[in-house]
């Protein structure tokens, strides 16, 4: 395909990606709600446009999945998706998980669209408890 073709192709397609990962919370793992929600991973749009992301899903290695359900992410924001459980907010969602779900140690994020085409994906390994893009 010649590159100016793939160029606007490119263009049409939203442009969301992983941008941060918090893998490791701070301090011990005691699974209260701090400690839980310090375990985050952060999607930013790098378009102007809102992308709707009905229906996409953000997983884990093991399969843990989070499916995103009536969020619209605004052009050039972020969102933080949280472990635990909080009130849902434009810049911070939950997962209302009981449990930790990234590894502290390595892990892979995977971030597939409402069509179960992969977005973005993520992987820290031994010594990695935070990415940032």
């Amino acid at each position: 395909m010649p590159a100016s073709a793939h160029d606007n192709d490119r263009h049409r397609q939203p442009r969301v990606e992983i941008s941060a990962v918090q893998a490791d919370s701070p301090g011990r793992d005691t699974r209260t709600n701090r400690s839980l929600n310090a375990e985050w991973v952060e999607l930013t749009n790098n378009n102007r446009r809102a992308v709707n992301l009905d229906g996409w899903t953000l997983r884990d290695e093991d399969g843990h999945r989070y499916r995103f359900d009536d969020v619209r992410l605004a052009g050039r924001a972020t969102v933080r998706i949280h472990t635990r459980n909080g009130r849902d907010t434009r810049t911070d969602l939950y997962q209302d998980r009981r449990n930790y779900v990234w590894g502290d140690r390595s892990d892979t994020a995977t971030l597939r669209d409402d069509r179960g085409r992969t977005v973005d994906t993520e992987t820290w390994g031994r010594g990695w408890g935070h990415y940032r893009r």
